[in-house]
């Protein structure tokens, strides 16, 4: 849960928003999956591949405009999944900046 507050800036009068959210357990799930298997489902058919707080989205969107519910984008958010500065979202090891064989689309 992402928690806001408003505040009046004393010094310029603007209204300044604080976004807080808790992404603790979501990073300490992670680890534990990512240490749990290689990610695949029983068939091998879907893998899953990292777990992404709200927090985060709102940050890549609001800092560096990579909006991860954007089909064009999603090399840009594949890139930073395969980051360091961003490992801990990864709950499998592996790539995922190389297209893969089959996307998915709804």
């Amino acid at each position: 849960m992402i928690a806001t507050r408003f505040v009046e800036d004393p010094m310029t009068g603007d209204l300044v928003v604080h976004r807080e959210a808790d992404v603790e357990p979501i990073l300490e799930a992670n680890k534990a999956l990512y240490t749990s298997g290689d990610g695949y489902t029983p068939s091998r058919e879907l893998r899953r591949a990292a777990s992404v707080p709200m927090a985060i989205i709102e940050k890549w969107r609001n800092e560096l405009g990579v909006d991860v519910f954007d089909q064009n984008d999603r090399a840009k958010v594949l890139q930073l999944l395969d980051s360091n500065e961003y490992r801990f979202l990864r709950t499998a090891p592996g790539t995922l900046s190389r297209k893969p064989k089959r996307v998915f689309r709804p």
